[in-house]
């Protein structure tokens, strides 16, 4: 990955993440991620309230149906000079148990003070191996 487009990746605090039903309906979730090196995406499924068991979330399930996912990076301001993206596609897997699972536990509890209190030891990760990446618009720093 471009070294422009790892640093706006890496500057955003959320990202989203669609998946893709049985169907071919799309799904999009608004995700906590961190970056592993320049090709790996890892996300949690955390404690923050859902309606259903980790199992039975939609991302889930839709992951283990079809593990292409795409994850959008982005940048809105009203100065429009300054809009940009990033979007990384990729094959995802859950994690359940393992040394790679507990590596992207640390790395996320790092990164979000939050999971503190929002992140169940041992909760499944999302792993994303990104092999496309598309981007779009100002990806350096906003100037003031």
């Amino acid at each position: 990955m471009r070294s422009d487009l790892m640093e706006f990746v890496i500057g955003q605090r959320v990202a989203r993440m669609a998946s893709v039903d049985t169907n071919g309906r799309p799904h999009v979730v608004p995700i906590c991620f961190v970056l592993d090196g320049t090709s790996v995406i890892y996300s949690a499924i955390d404690l923050k309230p859902k309606s259903v068991e980790t199992k039975n979330l939609r991302r889930v399930r839709n992951i283990a149906n079809n593990p292409s996912v795409s994850v959008l990076f982005d940048r809105y301001t009203e100065d429009w000079s300054q809009l940009g993206f990033v979007i990384l596609h990729g094959a995802a897997k859950v994690l359940a148990q393992g040394a790679e699972r507990n590596r992207a536990e640390d790395l996320l509890r790092k990164k979000y003070s939050q999971y503190e209190k929002l992140l169940q030891p041992g909760a499944p990760m999302i792993k994303i191996n990104v092999g496309r990446i598309t981007s779009w618009g100002n990806l350096t720093g906003v100037s003031d």
